[in-house]
């Protein structure tokens, strides 16, 4: 099975040593995001600062200032890092599932609508006054998301198992993302298995691109 490249968060089993400015500043941005995080399971996102962002992290608000020029800053972060965290899981379900792309399928979209609907950013987008800040990330402004996601999910389909040839994989990969993505701000029907939908739809797309037989054959 041929490797895929890690998430740029990733640092075990590095094959270079992070240099230790860069592993600083990373250390630094994770505790600002995670202090971030603890705080929307008791705040609204509109009422949490930049000042209770630093004092969450133990630093000077000048110090979060720094590392993300405003709110808008903070949040489009913390969105890239949910990103990788949640093509994390669908990675780890195409590789767990090798030859049977329907399974790898609907695990890694119900595991992405699991995360979804547990975050708590995405739970204060989805709760009380419109934040048109926050929808503008994964709408008008998902531009980076998009690119990020796709761009790994894209590599996975050439590297894994999969072993889709380039142009297909960047297109089905932007494809996935993009119907991710909407299912955001509005989350999926409780009364169907959306998951499984959305595999039975792009599973036939996979296995031609892999060459593959009918996605029946590895389902």
């Amino acid at each position: 099975m041929s490797e895929v490249p890690e998430p740029a968060s990733a640092t075990a089993g590095s094959a270079a040593p992070i240099p230790f400015a860069q592993a600083t500043k990373r250390l630094l941005r994770n505790s600002l995001l995670d202090g971030m995080r603890e705080l929307l399971r008791t705040k609204d996102w509109s009422a949490v600062t930049m000042a209770d962002v630093a004092a969450a992290a133990g630093v000077s608000r000048q110090t979060v200032y720094n590392e993300f020029r405003s709110r808008q800053g903070l949040a489009t972060a913390y969105a890239l890092r949910l990103t990788d965290e949640f093509v994390d899981l669908i990675s780890e379900a195409v590789l767990s599932h090798e030859g049977r792309v329907k399974m790898a399928l609907a695990e890694g979209f119900s595991d992405f609508f699991a995360s979804v609907a547990t975050d708590p950013l995405i739970q204060s987008l989805l709760i009380g006054q419109a934040k048109p800040d926050l929808l503008r990330l994964i709408t008008t402004d998902a531009g980076p998301l998009i690119d990020q996601a796709s761009g790994r999910i894209s590599a996975l389909l050439q590297h894994s198992w999969v072993q889709a040839e380039e142009t297909a994989a960047v297109r089905i990969a932007r494809a996935v993302v993009r119907m991710a993505l909407s299912y955001v701000s509005m989350p999926p029907e409780a009364d169907r298995d959306v998951a499984d939908d959305l595999a039975e739809i792009f599973a036939p797309v996979v296995d031609a691109a892999a060459g593959g037989g009918p996605s029946s054959s590895r389902g």
